[in-house]
């Protein structure tokens, strides 16, 4: 059975319906965040970015990011509004949050001390919640909570 490496809780700052997750050594990155988002998906993939279509306009995303080596459990999609997989390239083994109008946050999510590749899972409750506080009130923070599961490939 899988077990949890470690759980980082971040804020991703939502603009536009999107935030990204992307390799931390962006440099070479063929297509860079937020170029070519496709905001008709969920979870959308590209080499070393993750792209993440929200349910509201602007707001912040509570994310709690968990790295595992190996599968984790499976998550009920029932309990989940939204919930998708992808395969995710990493040179530098960190990934830095992404927003549309804020661009890169501060904080780094640690997947290992080198690259590798792994598959991802992005789970979201609270579209619904962030679509008519969008409407509303304009901005909000937590009331969309994601989680997102990291584990590495095997050959």
């Amino acid at each position: 059975m899988a077990e949890l490496v470690r759980r980082q809780h971040v804020d991703a700052f939502v603009g536009y319906h999107a935030f990204g997750l992307q390799d931390s050594d962006d440099a070479d990155l063929p297509v860079p965040f937020p170029d070519d988002f496709d905001f008709g998906v969920f979870l959308g993939a590209h080499p070393g970015r993750l792209d993440i279509t929200s349910g509201g306009h602007t707001h912040t995303a509570a994310v709690s990011v968990e790295v595992w080596d190996g599968p984790p459990p499976e998550q009920d999609p029932a309990g989940w509004d939204e919930q998708a997989e992808a395969v995710f390239e990493s040179i530098s083994g960190e990934v830095a949050v992404w927003s549309m109008h804020t661009g890169r946050s501060d904080d780094l999510v640690t997947l290992a001390d080198s690259g590798g590749s792994w598959r991802v899972r992005v789970s979201c409750v609270g579209r619904a919640a962030a679509a008519a506080l969008s409407e509303g009130e304009g901005t909000g923070a937590g009331v969309e909570r994601y989680l997102v599961q990291f584990w590495p490939v095997r050959p």
